[in-house]
């Protein structure tokens, strides 16, 4: 009886081990949601056998007047589930969709949370989000395809001027590693809230990149995203503060700090990549906040970019709203100064874009009532839409096509 314990136990141990690694299959519901629909109308799914009120909110539908901390913005209104089958509510849209990659979230007795029958989730800031692609068209983009891929790597740089080592996404292109050539770096900042991974989640930048390229519509190049939250050594869960709730608006956002320390980045691509170490080799954008650094940090150093894209950007550090403090940093100071160096230097180009129904279009208005005034040249992009990444996403197939040309 005692020889046959331990294999007793082992049996046992196996049987609970083979069901605890069966755990996650208990709570699969048998229901496809969502289902696109040969007509690309699309049914969203969700058990309701307790009958709460589910509702489905999504960059796809309405939208409306809601408040943020930013103020008043149009926003995607809610639609309600109805009752079908077997305890299964229902949602289909009237319209076909456009291809494109959707987001959405449902949102059940007033709670928003995440559809239970797609595992295909985004982080941005702390909210997770469903997401379905519908190719065809402007979605083919954002598609893994049968090209050549590029890398992507999560490297860690010193910044002597944060006094810390910091996390950033480099992609490289396909064939870099063998090329033996030198290539243009393209510099891509995210919006507050986000992070290094921005881009390469919610901004499907990896595969924009890929498929242009493998067009001929872009050229092979160096995409550098780092990440302008200088408090954070890098994204959420990915440093040594380990597992805590990211925050939208975090300290020295829009200070002056992230433009100061963005020559360490420069110096740490140039000095670890085979780089085009030139003003005509080099290029920056981003959304919103990124926008706002892109901006900043183009006229800070007038000699480090030929290429500027303000996607849907802040202008002023008064546009992000988040402090009633007067932010003073000489980066902000002399700005009509700095822009003047910045343009008798003939950036080849200078491209702005936004959404019509972007809360800051106003401040957009002025700064090119701005740029208007002193002559200063430069390609303007009017969308519609808000503050959304369907747009930053649009606006970067858009601009990665005129870069180093």
């Amino acid at each position: 009886m005692k020889k046959k314990l331990p294999l007793i136990l082992l049996v046992a141990f196996m049987q609970s081990a083979i069901a605890f690694g069966q755990q996650a299959l208990w709570g699969a519901q048998d229901i496809i949601s969502p289902e696109i629909h040969p007509d690309n109308t699309v049914t969203f799914r969700v058990l309701n056998p307790l009958k709460a009120k589910v509702q489905l909110t999504g960059d796809f539908l309405p939208t409306g007047k809601q408040t943020t901390p930013f103020g008043e913005v149009e926003a995607p209104l809610a639609v309600d589930l109805v009752e079908g089958a077997n305890g299964v509510w229902e949602y289909t849209t009237p319209q076909p969709l456009a291809s494109e990659l959707y987001s959405y979230s449902l949102i059940i007795d007033g709670i928003k949370t995440f559809d239970p029958n797609n595992m295909y989730l985004v982080r941005d800031v702390a909210s997770l989000t469903n997401i379905f692609l519908i190719g065809g068209g402007q979605g083919d983009l954002y598609k893994v395809n049968e090209v050549p891929h590029g890398t992507v790597s999560k490297r860690w740089y010193n910044s002597p001027t944060l006094k810390m080592d910091r996390r950033i996404t480099v992609y490289t292109p396909a064939g870099y590693e063998t090329s033996g050539k030198e290539y243009p770096v393209f510099y891509l900042l995210h919006g507050m809230g986000g992070d290094e991974e921005a881009w390469t989640t919610l901004g499907r930048a990896t595969q924009i990149l890929d498929n242009l390229i493998a067009q001929g519509k872009v050229q092979p190049m160096i995409v550098v995203m780092s990440n302008g939250n200088v408090v954070q050594e890098a994204a959420p869960g990915e440093s040594s503060l380990g597992l805590y709730k990211p925050q939208f608006i975090l300290p020295k956002t829009m200070d002056g700090t992230m433009e100061e320390s963005f020559p360490d980045i420069v110096n740490f691509i140039d000095s670890n990549y085979r780089t085009i170490k030139a003003k005509q080799g080099r290029a920056i954008a981003g959304l919103s906040m990124g926008g706002f650094h892109s901006l900043h940090i183009s006229k800070q150093y007038p000699d480090m970019f030929d290429y500027v894209g303000l996607f849907s950007a802040a202008i002023l550090p008064a546009d992000n709203n988040t402090t009633k403090d007067k932010v003073q940093s000489p980066v902000y100071a002399d700005m009509d100064g700095k822009l003047r160096i910045q343009f008798a230097n003939n950036p080849k180009l200078y491209w702005i874009a936004i959404g019509k129904d972007d809360f800051l279009y106003k401040a957009n208005t002025e700064y090119r009532s701005k740029l208007d005034q002193a002559g200063y040249k430069y390609t303007y992009v009017e969308s519609d839409g808000g503050h959304i990444w369907k747009n930053w996403r649009i606006y970067l197939t858009e601009f990665v096509p005129l870069l180093f040309k």
